[in-house]
């Protein structure tokens, strides 16, 4: 089981909570800040030098950056279908290198104060990079129904462990403190198969493939003119036909 830490501000959450349920602890950019208890951070090309966790680090926590996702990216289809920002792309990483049964988001909800004062993020404000102009960000919903619907396939459960009334991740939430139920994890797979739906999952996969957009180097902005933003929408909306009404209870 592997807990993904973002930056937005109730991911400070984690800093009283026993983390010891979770087999490995990933941060996301600044994320380390918030618990000396990580075992991974994710962090992207221009992160800033001077925001890196101090060194030496502990035997037990390493640092991934893009020599380490962007392969792990690219088995998933690339960055242009997953979403080019970190909390998907820690998710991939996540997903394919650690292999777990379950991933649970903290702080990952990409929903960002819009009054005078709020902060964006855990440390202060910042740039939402997830909001930015991005041809592949058009539907960060959409991104998500994806993560789902892929980690689906590796028999690896996904939830929010946020508790904000909104979140752009169309995760099923869950308590922290349920991730301690025996067999939660089956339980949570049967959830996440009632809400996918396989066959549109394919169709979806099969028109990223057809379209071919492909970035071996990660580098996706290098190459946004070669893209059409109007069939990147269309995967979308096939992506978003992917998950059906929440399950009755």
């Amino acid at each position: 089981m592997v807990l993904l830490i973002g930056s937005a501000p109730d991911a400070v959450l984690a800093k009283d909570w026993d983390l010891s349920m979770f087999a490995q602890r990933v941060a996301i950019n600044n994320a380390w800040q918030i618990t000396p208890d990580w075992d991974y951070l994710v962090y992207p090309e221009d992160f800033a030098p001077e925001r890196m966790p101090p060194t030496p680090l502990k035997p037990s926590q390493q640092l991934i950056a893009a020599p380490e996702f962007v392969p792990q990216q690219n088995s998933f289809g690339g960055f242009v279908y997953a979403g080019g920002t970190m909390a998907f792309t820690a998710g991939y990483w996540a997903l394919g290198a650690l292999k777990p049964d379950l991933i649970a988001f903290l702080g990952c909800d990409m929903v960002y104060g819009t009054n005078t004062g709020d902060s964006s993020h855990f440390y202060g404000q910042g740039t939402p990079d997830p909001l930015r102009e991005d041809v592949t960000l058009q539907s960060l919903e959409a991104k998500s129904v994806r993560f789902m619907s892929l980690a689906h396939t590796q028999q690896c459960a996904v939830v929010n462990l946020s508790a904000l009334p909104e979140s752009r991740l169309l995760f099923p939430r869950v308590d922290r403190l349920d991730l301690a139920t025996p067999a939660l994890q089956q339980q949570l797979l049967r959830q996440q198969g009632e809400l996918l739906n396989p066959a549109a999952a394919v169709h979806a996969l099969q028109a990223e493939q057809d379209l071919g957009y492909m970035v071996a180097s990660g580098r996706y902005w290098e190459h946004t003119a070669e893209f059409d933003k109007t069939k990147l929408s269309d995967i979308d909306s096939l992506w978003l036909q992917a998950i059906n009404a929440a399950p009755s209870r």
